[in-house]
């Protein structure tokens, strides 16, 4: 049996029938449930997010195909790479780099080679690169949607790059119904939810009622980073662990490890 054939035993062991709260954006989380079936989970959809399309299409193309004659291209998720190549088409000799391997791989799904911070795939892994190290007068553009953490634009700025942010998309609340908050409710003991978002976390927390909130917080919460595990801490979340990264296969092998050292089993 190879390495990969018993990593997957192992996981589907550890897995099997538990919850696993995907807080992703609405309509983005289908193959990552996939993959949870696949394992003997159950995938459980709670968006902490929904994704629009740019206020402006029309000045969101025209600045998209500005950008692409700049020096670096930063994408900053998937979405952004969804929703500026649904703009128009990429055509640049510019340096791409993208946050993390979700991202990439959107980008190779249309021909289009990254780079991709190998240690944290987040805004201070792409700081790490050596290719956004020496920017003075070079022009940069970060492809991403308002209101992210800034964290990128001030560093990228302070290194003396001409900065230039594309707003292909935007972020705003989830739509939550009765039958999210009654899902949640009825969580099983053995739950863990997926964390990889801030504004996520703050959306479902203030959109939930305070006893579905409780009950959320009683899962072992798998964080993406320690920043967002920090923050699961800050609002109720008694278990925490930290993934590798916010991939997938990252996510479930921290929750497969939580659950495996569950004192409750």
């Amino acid at each position: 049996m190879d390495t990969g054939v018993r990593a997957h035993s192992s996981q589907s062991d550890a897995l099997a029938g538990c919850a696993i709260v995907i807080t992703r954006p609405a309509g983005t989380g289908a193959s990552l449930a996939r993959r949870i079936r696949a394992l003997g989970a159950i995938p459980v959809m709670l968006p902490g997010l929904s994704l629009r399309p740019a206020l402006d299409p029309v000045l969101a193309r025209e600045q998209w195909r500005k950008a692409q004659h700049d020096d670096v291209l930063v994408f900053t998720s998937p979405a952004a790479v969804r929703y500026a190549l649904a703009l128009h088409a990429c055509h640049t000799r510019a340096t791409v780099i993208a946050t993390g391997q979700g991202t990439a791989s959107a980008l190779r799904r249309h021909g289009i080679q990254a780079q991709v911070p190998s240690l944290r795939q987040d805004s201070e892994g792409i700081l790490a690169l050596s290719s956004l190290q020496p920017l003075q007068g070079r022009r940069v553009a970060l492809v991403t949607a308002p209101e992210g953490r800034g964290l990128l634009q001030q560093q990228l700025a302070e290194r003396g790059a001409s900065l230039r942010e594309v707003h292909v998309y935007r972020r705003g609340p989830p739509r939550l119904d009765r039958r999210h908050v009654q899902t949640v409710s009825a969580l099983p003991e053995r739950t863990c939810v997926l964390l990889s978002s801030a504004q996520a976390m703050k959306n479902l927390m203030e959109r939930l009622p305070a006893t579905a909130w409780r009950r959320l917080c009683r899962a072992d919460a798998i964080a993406s980073s320690e920043r967002i595990a920090a923050l699961a801490d800050e609002m109720g979340f008694s278990r925490r662990r930290v993934a590798a990264s916010a991939g997938p296969d990252d996510l479930l092998a921290a929750a497969c490890e939580s659950l495996s050292n569950d004192p409750a089993d």
